[in-house]
Order: C-alpha cells, then structure tokens, then sequence
C-alpha cells in the first residue's frame, strides 16, 4: 500500500527528476551553440590589423589557434615601420634593440624571452623554449645563445630612422613615456580557434630609451599573457610596471572565471591600477584585451586613444576604440 509520506517522496523524486532532465539539454545546448561566433583572433593596437589578416589565414583554415598568434605576430615584429616590435624597434637608451616575447597554449604550455638582441622573431624563440626546453623563460646572452643554436640568425636590429631618433633623443635623455606615443605599444593577441582551444602571443622591444637591462610585462605569463582554455584568454599593453604589479593579465582571466564580462574584467583591473597609483596612472598608458570561451571580447584601458582589432567570420578585421577610465 502506497501511504502518504511515501507519495509525498515518489512526487519530489519524480519532479527532481523532470528538472534535472530539463537541465542537461539546457546546458547542452548552450555548449553547442552555433551562432558562437569563432574562429577569432584579437590583437592591441592598429598594427593589429595586419597582424590578424595573417592569423586568420591559419584560423579560417581551422588551423591551431598557437601556429596562428604565432604567425600573426610576426607580421609586426618583421614591419621596421612598428617602432615598437622587433625589427626598427626603438632602442634602449644606451642605442640597444632589446625584445621580450612570450607564447602560450590551450595547455597552458608557455615559452618566453627576455632582453634578447639580433633576432627578428622573439616569439619563435619563445615558442622553442616551449617546446624545447623544460624552462618557460631565457633571457639575456642565454635566450640569444639558445637561438643561434636552434637556427636563428643574428642581425642588427637597429634600424636607420630608429638610430636617427635615438641620437635626437641622446642630445636631451629626458625619459618620460608619453601616452600613446608608440613607445610601450606592445602588440598581443590572443585567438580561438574552430576547435574551440585558445592562444595567446605578445611580443615588444618595450620601452622607448629605457635602461638597459629592463624587461617589461610582456614575457611575464600572468601579466603581459595568460590562457586559461576553461575560461578565456588576456593580454595587455602599456606602461608595463604597472601591469606586472597586479600580476594584470592573470587577474582579467580570473575575473571572468567568476562571472564577469570580457570588458568588466579589464575595467576592474584598470581601477585596480588606478587605486594601487592614483597620481601615476594620470600620466601613463594601460590597456587590457580579453576574450572568453563564449567567444565574447572587450577592452578596457587607462586613457583615451587604445584600440584594437577584431577579426571573425562576422567582423572582417576590425579596429574598436577601447573604453576608457579618464576622460
């Protein structure tokens, strides 16, 4: 005989049941969804543009989201015109092209060089300390050394108008970064592929007339990169010290592990930024730029005048201004 206390418990199985059915489809489908819209690539700064038309190249072909910020960021680090990347980067106040890099996976596999000199591709070396070495980071004399036995060729990266500033600059040395001027315009990207995995890339010769010796954010997974393949990926720009203080890129991505947008996980670590240095960051330039596994992106930076380039099957490579914290 069927009594009431036993009804009353075969009802709330039974209505349990019905709702957890109802939940697997639900979160089913919003795993499957097709309006998500990927492959896409993301990269700081207008020479972002050129830097995604070669990721796309690999992505749209459903390459690997780690071959296309790879090749992407190349387009820059080899342009002598990106007075901030690579080849023509300005130099370090003693007349010295020095580059950091870093690259990291889906996998959380990383690879990064630090104050490295001669070579065009910091992030292929980057890219072979990952996959080469059980190290994540060489600098210096080591970094170089590691490349010309893996095949790399030295050469000078100074380029003429490069040395012609610098020697303008000698006859003042006045060091102070100017906003938006391309002196710590770092380019990062980060992408997911057609599979769904991301990748990140950020590659500079940093600061314009810096000490020798300095190394910025931009090899330093957790600040200048950070994927997370669970949650989304981040990268910044800008006045790199101020970035590795709040350890920025690592911060973005634990945002959004908690819930928040693309663009409110970069304006909560811009306030950061700001509350740490209220008077410095005045004067500075920062930008984040982040994506999630949703495929959602956003930026948000210090100043006025940080933009960045967006490119899918429905955005043909475009440049967004960045939100901003200061009017």
């Amino acid at each position: 005989m069927t009594t009431r206390r036993n009804f009353i418990k075969m009802t709330a199985l039974g209505t349990s049941a019905l709702t957890f059915g109802k939940i697997i489809p639900s979160a089913f489908a919003r795993e499957q969804k097709t309006e998500m819209d990927f492959p896409i690539v993301l990269s700081t700064w207008e020479h972002g543009l050129n830097a995604n038309e070669g990721a796309w190249k690999i992505l749209n072909a459903g390459g690997k989201a780690l071959d296309a910020v790879e090749a992407g960021v190349k387009i820059p680090e080899a342009d002598p015109n990106v007075r901030s990347v690579g080849y023509g980067g300005l130099p370090d106040r003693d007349g010295h092209v020095t580059l950091d890099a870093c690259i990291m996976d889906e996998n959380s596999n990383c690879g990064s060089v630090a104050f490295l000199e001669h070579i065009m591709h910091p992030i292929s070396v980057a890219r072979m300390v990952m996959e080469k070495t059980p190290h994540i980071m060489l600098a210096g004399e080591g970094a170089l050394q590691f490349a010309l036995n893996n095949g790399f060729k030295k050469m000078n990266l100074l380029t003429p108008e490069s040395e012609k500033d610098w020697k303008e600059w000698l006859k003042t040395s006045e060091y102070k970064p100017i906003i938006n001027i391309e002196n710590h315009d770092t380019i990062g990207m980060i992408a997911m592929d057609a599979q769904g995995n991301l990748s990140g890339a950020c590659t500079t010769s940093g600061l314009a007339y810096k000490m020798h010796g300095r190394v910025g954010d931009s090899p330093i997974i957790g600040a200048g990169l950070y994927v997370d393949n669970e949650v989304g990926a981040a990268t910044a720009t800008g006045t790199g010290e101020e970035v590795i203080r709040i350890a920025g890129s690592h911060l973005v991505v634990e945002l959004m592990r908690q819930g928040k947008t693309p663009e409110d996980a970069c304006r909560i670590a811009v306030e950061r930024i700001v509350k740490k240095q209220p008077q410095k960051s005045k004067e500075i330039q920062v930008g984040f730029l982040a994506l999630n596994k949703k495929g959602e992106y956003g930026a948000y930076c210090l100043q006025k005048g940080f933009n960045y380039a967006v490119y899918s099957k429905s955005i043909a490579n475009k440049l967004i201004d960045g939100r901003h914290y200061y009017s």
